[in-house]
């Protein structure tokens, strides 16, 4: 996820933007939703069930932070380092174009409700990590390097998911422990939810970024301007199970890459 720090540009004028309106307006990225913590709600529960044996309960939950923690920094790092490919120094210029957790974490989104979920056995954890600022004025083109940085982020996501799926088969064709399994197997696990969840076209997730690109610019701003609910609805659809169809084809994408 990103959060962008520049206006939509006004119809007709493809480089003018009201920043500061258009961001009060359709941009109040005040939960910061980093996608990876709400996947959770059906990736751990799917997850906890292919436990592997011989792996300790503390070695898994420590797997399981490290690389939700690992996977949702190189997610957002990979919106900066497009944005700066495209103009925009913004995110480097903050310090966030690192892998070091620190500038990234959100004391509330990433370190204390996950940590309540985790300590009370919670079946599923939420978290969000706070989303890279991207400056949409600096790009040549607004609307097209918009959709581009919100793609980097699932991009790497998928990444990674080629990264430890072949991990993952290396290890069981050579039989090394347990342990290096369940590494790659969450590794892809995480991955690959955090890049399917992130397209799904509620703002502020990244796929609703890429609709709003190819909208006029005013139902653009409508559109992103649901924004401030977006956490309430996307939290609404999974307690409805609404959302169950996509876990279960993820799910089961997943158990094909694997093998």
């Amino acid at each position: 996820m990103m959060k962008p720090t520049g206006g939509l540009p006004e119809p007709g004028q493809p480089g003018r933007c009201d920043a500061g309106r258009v961001l009060a307006r359709c941009l109040p990225t005040t939960m910061a939703l980093a996608v990876g913590g709400i996947f959770g709600v059906r990736l751990f529960s799917l997850i906890v069930a292919q436990s592997i044996p011989g792996v300790p309960k503390v070695a898994q939950i420590v797997i399981r932070i490290f690389v939700l923690l690992f996977a949702i920094i190189v997610h957002e790092v990979s919106h900066g380092l497009v944005a700066e490919k495209m103009g925009d120094p913004t995110a480097r210029r903050m310090g966030r174009l690192t892998l070091n957790p620190v500038p990234h974490i959100d004391l509330f989104g990433s370190i204390i409700i996950p940590g309540f979920l985790i300590v009370t056995q919670s079946p599923f954890i939420i978290g969000w990590a706070k989303p890279v600022p991207v400056d949409i004025r600096r790009f040549q083109d607004p609307l097209k390097g918009f959709a581009i940085t919100a793609l980097a982020g699932p991009v790497s996501n998928l990444l990674q998911v080629a990264v430890f799926a072949g991990l993952f088969r290396l290890a069981a064709a050579q039989g090394w422990p347990n342990w290096i399994a369940f590494f790659a197997f969450a590794g892809a696990g995480i991955n690959l939810f955090l890049a399917f969840f992130n397209m799904i076209p509620i703002p502020p997730l990244d796929g609703s970024r890429l609709v709003a690109a190819a909208l006029p610019t005013n139902a653009a701003v409508a559109y992103l301007s649901i924004e401030r609910f977006g956490f309430v609805i996307i939290l609404g659809l999974l307690w409805l199970g609404a959302l169950d169809p996509f876990f279960n084809a993820v799910w089961g994408i997943l158990l094909r890459i694997l093998g």
